[in-house]
């Protein structure tokens, strides 16, 4: 039986931990605009940059494939099962890419919550004089996650382990 070491535990927890703090952050904001704004109001946060414009997304990234939930579901967990086993390695190693990789469980889940409770995600973010789609929280730290993840993957194939001759 191999037991495994206090790191490992240490590694899967960091992962745990800011997948838990992601989680519950975004549907702790969630909830409240969902209690606070009907389907399709805007509140300015900051002006000319920023409103909480509560929508209900019913299509995947960007607004993009299917409406279709079941698929959706199964299209989130499919992509966090390919970035686990892409990714594994560098988490062994690397306290960002364990923190990355945590953000987007957390994220996805988030999502992934919303679609089972209201058949829909919600979004609540909107960047209106900048950015064409509104996101929530959950996608923000998916998005800078995967990037977390594609810097730490050059940054790593740019410095490769120096190997010495003796």
């Amino acid at each position: 039986m191999k037991i495994r070491s206090s790191s490992t535990v240490s590694d899967t927890l960091t992962i745990v931990a800011t997948a838990a703090i992601v989680l519950g952050l975004d549907q702790l904001v969630k909830r409240w605009i969902v209690a606070h704004f009907m389907p399709g109001e805007s509140h300015i946060v900051i002006p000319h940059l920023l409103k909480w414009t509560y929508e209900q997304n019913t299509r995947g990234a960007f607004g993009l494939f299917s409406s279709n939930a079941v698929l959706l579901i199964a299209m989130a967990v499919l992509v966090l099962i390919i970035f686990w086993f892409l990714f594994r390695e560098s988490a062994r190693t690397s306290t960002a890419v364990r923190v990355a990789f945590g953000a987007i469980v957390g994220g996805a889940i988030g999502n992934i919550m919303d679609r089972v409770h209201y058949g829909f995600v919600v979004d609540f973010i909107d960047f209106y004089r900048i950015w064409p789609n509104i996101f929530n929280l959950g996608d923000a730290c998916i998005t800078l996650g995967v990037i977390a993840l594609i810097l730490s993957g050059s940054i790593k194939s740019r410095h490769p382990k120096s190997t010495s001759i003796t």
